[in-house]
């Protein structure tokens, strides 16, 4: 009998543990943390005949084990990882996991910003084709509950980080997307290198039939996929496509076009699509041309477009009260993505930036924010070093206390005309279990009390 270990047991985790029980391996699975959360799951698991600690790891447990799965959210610099007794134990993650047990055909969706609402995007997509094509990996369900379904789908879509892809072995996409690079995660990567290293572990197992969809205008995408075989697809949103190109562009007009083939097609204007910015319409094409390379017409993918709405807590409009404009950007937990909102602005804006520090300063924001931001409002763990690094080139008031203050804050220094935007550059794990919950609580605040 396969013995798997399973170490993480949030929603990731979880699925991996019942997953293996269902193809009859001894599991154990074990969780640092013991919260009623992770009580429950724990029960679901024993009932169901697996072995399972919280509170700790049994590193002679693991050392047993065939193969240790490890959940998304397990640093890789957590201490049972490093563990010499657990060295020989191959290591897995559960998207590698899963994928050995899934039948459907793949879309793997990597990069730095972006990659969420590419991925449901691509699935919109699809689905207003006739397919069924799901989400999972970092949005929608864990990849582990689509292997756990008697019937598969006709495509899995599926967002992938890299810290999922860190720990991949046999991955191999039929079609695999990366939306742009930037340096992130400088608190669990020692170099950008490394962080772009896990990045191109999506095309270890390139073959003739895969198809890669790059972004042609990130000198860095370009580079990742190396030597790796398949067709390479790709977008552009500020240039157009070379001569010798296929895929997705803004033509003459305006409007999100493909090349595919000897075949231009214009699907929609860009004026069409309901999530604004360029950097949407980035993500549109790299979706259209995805969809497309999965069998999708253009005709739906056209109809899909206009239909899409966009991703909670992304640029997400939640309140208009009193001329003031409320926006929550929570998953914007790095840099980039935080500059991406800033670019959206056109009001004088209200940023309230903070959280736990990923490791990148702060000063790359500091032209952007002069343009349209009056008021910085740091908080969190990372509040300090925003106030070093933003203070000289901005209005910084940091605020100490719980999240309801920093909130009120915010509230207290907003005129008509403003817009109060969360968008913090920073992981939520100081005061929120993720930017989900960050997000949810800043559009209690925000709405209470608006009628």
């Amino acid at each position: 009998m396969t013995r798997v270990g399973v170490i993480g047991l949030a929603r990731s985790g979880r699925a991996a543990a019942k997953l293996a029980l269902r193809q009859g391996a001894a599991v154990y699975a074990t969780d640092a943390g013991d919260s009623a959360e992770l009580r429950t799951a724990a029960d679901e698991l024993r009932m169901a005949g697996g072995v399972v600690e919280l509170g700790g790891h049994s590193v002679d447990r693991l050392a047993a084990c065939d193969v240790i799965v490890v959940s998304p959210g397990v640093p890789p610099t957590a201490t049972v990882l490093g563990d010499t007794r657990i060295a020989a134990v191959p290591r897995i993650s559960e998207l590698e996991f899963a994928a050995r047990a899934i039948r459907s055909p793949m879309i793997a969706i990597t990069g730095t910003n972006g990659k969420s609402t590419t991925t449901a995007l691509t699935s919109h997509l699809l689905v207003s084709c006739g397919f069924d094509a799901p989400t999972a990996g970092n949005i929608g369900i864990a990849l582990s509950e689509i292997a756990l379904r008697d019937t598969q789908p006709d495509w899995v879509v599926v967002e992938a980080s890299s810290f999922q892809l860190a720990d991949v072995d046999s991955l191999k996409p039929a079609v695999g997307v990366v939306t742009n690079l930037a340096p992130d995660h400088l608190d669990r990567y020692d170099s950008v290198e490394a962080y772009y290293g896990d990045k191109a572990r999506l095309f270890d197992n390139a073959d003739a039939d895969s198809v890669w969809v790059l972004n042609a205008e990130d000198e860095a995408v370009m580079a990742l996929p190396g030597e790796a075989d398949g067709a390479r697809l790709v977008f552009r949103v500020n240039t157009q496509l070379e001569a010798t190109e296929q895929g997705g562009y803004i033509d003459g007009d305006g409007n999100l076009a493909v090349r595919l083939d000897t075949a231009e097609t214009a699907l929609v204007h860009r004026t069409e699509l309901r999530i604004l910015g360029a950097h949407n319409e980035a993500n549109a094409l790299a979706a259209a041309v995805a969809a497309l390379s999965a069998g999708a017409q253009p005709d739906c993918v056209a109809a899909g477009l206009r239909t899409f709405g966009g991703l909670a807590h992304r640029l997400e409009v939640v309140a208009d009260a009193d001329g003031v404009l409320w926006i929550n950007d929570s998953k914007a937990t790095n840099i980039d993505s935080t500059l991406v909102a800033m670019r959206s602005m056109t009001r004088p804006t209200v940023l309230l930036l903070g959280g736990r520090h990923k490791g990148e300063p702060y000063t790359r924001l500091a032209p952007e924010i002069a343009r349209t931001v009056h008021t910085v409002v740091a908080y969190g763990e990372a509040g300090v070093q925003i106030e070093s690094d933003l203070g000289g080139a901005a209005h910084v008031v940091r605020v100490d206390g719980g999240f309801d203050d920093v909130v009120a804050y915010a509230r207290s220094i907003a005129q008509g005309g403003d817009a109060i935007v969360l968008s913090p550059a920073c992981s939520s794990y100081d005061m929120f279990r993720n930017y989900e919950e960050r997000g949810d609580a800043f559009k209690r605040l925000a709405t209470a009390g608006v009628r």
